[in-house]
């Protein structure tokens, strides 16, 4: 089962430069509501993957994985077992069993206060940390203040930025404001990846996350990111089935590769599985692969281990076999 590229190099990937702002084609973008809730219910049962391949799809889930924490009770010590754990995320006894070298996860992602512990703790692993930003989760701080939060996560040597929208400009249509405002933490995160969480939940319409999508993608994001994990709703298969299709759209127009992150709610191996079925389906091969594909998750982990040990053993193990921190 041994795959010499399952260790990836999550920043692999050119990066996307954007578009000048195009209103006509923000307009443009319509979502079929009633067609994609059809389509997406069709995807749990679209494609099976049993016993050894779905080993191998599992392990390959894991390398995607944002391994998060963001909890308001956070320390520099949990961080520090979480950043152990993204090391090596599967036991060494099981990636033997499944004849694997060592794989990392995607990422560490944390809120500004935990990046120099994470740093500290990654150290030499390749591991990148991603920092949340801009007023995470709501985004309602001043505009002046969630540019400078980016910059010094930026200093503080996070690789990544998960920066959030301003819901209201979409609500609003204000979709100048919103390419405004997403070109603006672009340029602050400089040499950081950013990804856009759009917290689809609150956009009100499946065609305000298209257009949504397309905006971020047009100010530069190199990821579009469902949630935050904190609203009520977060990622779901049809949001995801409209967001992967506006990026196979921006692919087609500018030959930029953009990132996906479902987020929120993604907790079972058997999830993981369908949206890994739904990259390759609907995006191919490459977005099967860290620098275009992240999980934010955080038990997301705990769950497919488990599955892995049933793989080797037959048996199912209980869960804190397989703690997180």
């Amino acid at each position: 089962m041994s795959d010499p590229a399952i260790q990836l190099n999550a920043h692999a990937h050119a990066r996307n430069p954007g578009l000048p702002f195009d209103l006509d084609r923000v307009r443009a973008v319509q979502a079929n509501t009633s067609a994609i809730e059809r389509r997406a219910a069709s995807l749990p049962g679209r494609r099976s993957v049993k016993k050894d391949w779905q080993a191998a799809w599992l392990l390959r889930a894991i390398t995607c994985i944002d391994l998060t924490t963001l909890a308001g009770d956070d320390t520099a010590g949990r961080v520090r077992r979480l950043c152990a754990k993204a090391r090596q995320p599967v036991r060494a006894d099981l990636l033997e069993a499944l004849g694997m070298g060592p794989i990392t996860v995607g990422a560490v992602c944390v809120y500004h206060d935990m990046i120099e512990p994470a740093i500290e703790a990654l150290q030499g692993s390749g591991i990148p940390v991603a920092a949340v930003s801009t007023g995470f989760p709501a985004g309602l701080s001043p505009l002046d203040l969630r540019i400078a939060e980016i910059e010094r996560s930026v200093q503080a040597g996070a690789s990544e930025i998960d920066i959030v929208i301003s819901r209201r400009h979409v609500l609003t249509g204000n979709w100048q404001a919103l390419y405004d405002e997403m070109r603006a933490f672009r340029a602050a995160c400089g040499p950081a990846h950013v990804k856009a969480i759009l917290a689809t939940g609150e956009l009100g319409s499946l065609r305000n996350v298209a257009r949504a999508s397309h905006v971020c993608m047009m100010a530069g994001a190199d990821f579009i990111k469902t949630s935050t994990g904190k609203e009520s709703v977060n990622a779901t298969l049809p949001v995801s089935l409209v967001m992967v299709r506006a990026i196979r759209e921006y692919q087609r127009q500018t030959g930029v590769k953009v990132g996906y992150k479902p987020a929120g709610g993604i907790s079972k191996a058997k999830d993981a599985l369908t949206y890994l079925a739904l990259m390759k389906d609907e995006l191919g091969d490459d977005w099967l692969r860290n620098d275009l594909f992240r999980f934010g998750a955080s038990s997301l982990l705990g769950d497919i281990e488990r599955q892995l040990e049933h793989h080797v053993t037959g048996r199912y193990s209980a869960g804190h076999r397989h703690a997180l921190s």
